[in-house]
């Protein structure tokens, strides 16, 4: 090989290094700017998923809400009135109520109980004056609560709480309020106990319904919707093939001042209300005395041959009725007397039903504790209501500001009412007006 060859070699190999490196920083650049677009399209696909988080979130943030919940916010404003209307609309409950839980045991757990937390330990020391509620915002949190069907950032805006803070307020003030209800004695679901309480219960029927001496109260069932379960065992068990969906079933007795003497909730809907009803057989079979009885709705199962007479109800549509006219007509009025009294256990229910709304949209399935808890809550504040206004005043006072307008409509026919309806007609979240912050 010549001198001319190897400097031709030479350029040669020079031109493909160059080539090679100039292809090598191409490469690079081609890289970074891969990597680039990759940062770039994941933080663009980052805000976008938030930008529709926020579209379709429904809760809101601190900065939307107003900025002291203790000071200035629809819930303070209506405490503060003091206006037995407003508390009624709201809470289900006049002031003089309200104040009875809070003095009797709410307010004192509520200030020595620390709100458990992840991060708190169980004996650690309460703070309440650090809490963004004080006892009463705490009961008004939870009475709101039962007796709406609103979505939880309505009470966000009406407490001007954060979600977190909403949750863990109300799980909280439920179990005190249960603690509460158990020990008060308006509260109380209880049997009679003596044959003299009978008889004052009788005659209080009597006053009215005249053939019905020996009746002391009225039965009956309530089914409430739940959600469905992902486990098929409890899917089956709250499913009510005779009604379609998914129930949890309660049977609740109402003695004739209204109260709730006893009840069996919580119940699998699959279950006959015969089965549900059996520990309130054994109350009429050792704890009633000869004579006294229940009234109860045609199709009610009235139990074994063992308690015969203790539950009645009025005849079936084709019952044969005696030959003698006398007889025949003596049979009829006291039918409809039966009938007549056998309306207090549906306006029982209709008064749990539509003073709760709560009760009136599916209820959580997976914690059938919790669930139970609830139950009983509504309840015992059933009898509350009752025992310190009484049955007369609940009917001329509190039904007609619950059927105020067209809440008539949700009163009367809830059970057919598609439960976005329900809500969107909640006289809770309707009495309130509340001013969301951008």
């Amino acid at each position: 090989m010549d001198d001319d060859d190897d400097d031709e070699y030479a350029f040669t190999q020079r031109l493909e290094a160059e080539e090679d490196e100039i292809e090598d920083d191409e490469m690079r650049d081609n890289a970074a700017l891969i990597a680039a677009l990759i940062v770039v399209g994941a933080w663009e696909a980052r805000n976008n998923r938030s930008d529709q988080r926020h579209d379709h979130r429904i809760y809101l943030v601190r900065s939307q809400l107003l900025p002291k919940p203790r000071i200035n916010t629809p819930w303070t404003r209506l405490y503060d009135s003091r206006n037995d209307r407003a508390y009624i609309t709201t809470m289900g409950f006049s002031v003089e109520a309200f104040d009875l839980i809070l003095r009797s045991g709410f307010s004192e757990s509520w200030n020595s109980i620390p709100i458990p937390r992840d991060d708190v330990g169980r004996n650690s020391e309460p703070r309440p004056e650090r809490r963004s509620l004080d006892a009463a915002g705490a009961l008004g949190l939870v009475l709101h609560f039962l007796s709406s069907t609103m979505h939880e950032v309505s009470l966000q805006q009406i407490f001007a709480l954060i979600p977190t803070t909403v949750s863990r307020y109300n799980n909280f003030s439920l179990s005190i309020l249960l603690k509460t209800l158990r020990g008060l004695p308006e509260a109380a679901i209880t049997w009679p106990a003596e044959e003299v309480k009978f008889q004052y219960l009788t005659e209080l029927v009597v006053a009215r319904h005249s053939l019905l001496r020996g009746a002391f109260g009225s039965i009956d069932g309530l089914n409430l919707l739940v959600q469905t379960s992902d486990d098929i065992e409890i899917e089956n068990a709250t499913y009510n093939g005779w009604l379609k969906e998914h129930f949890v079933s309660s049977v609740i007795v109402f003695s004739s001042q209204g109260a709730i003497i006893s009840c069996n909730i919580n119940a699998p809907g699959s279950w006959h209300d015969s089965r549900v009803a059996q520990p309130i057989y054994l109350k009429l079979l050792r704890s009633t005395p000869d004579d006294y009885f229940l009234v109860a709705d045609t199709a009610f199962p009235r139990g074994t041959d063992r308690i015969h007479g203790k539950i009645k109800a009025p005849m079936k549509a084709g019952q044969l009725l005696p030959a003698d006219a006398a007889e025949r007509d003596a049979r009829m009025r006291y039918d409809r007397q039966l009938l007549s009294y056998r309306q207090t256990a549906e306006w029982g229910m209709r008064a749990i039903q539509g003073s709760f709304g709560r009760l009136r949209v599916p209820l959580p399935i997976e914690d059938a504790a919790a669930r139970g808890d609830l139950l009983e809550i509504c309840m015992r504040l059933h009898n509350v209501r009752t025992r310190l206004v009484g049955i007369n005043q609940i009917r001329s006072v509190y039904e007609p500001i619950w059927r105020d307008g067209d809440q008539a409509e949700i009163w009367d026919g809830f059970e057919d009412m598609l439960f976005s309806e329900q809500r969107s007609r909640d006289r809770v979240s309707a009495y309130h007006v509340v001013p969301v912050l951008q």
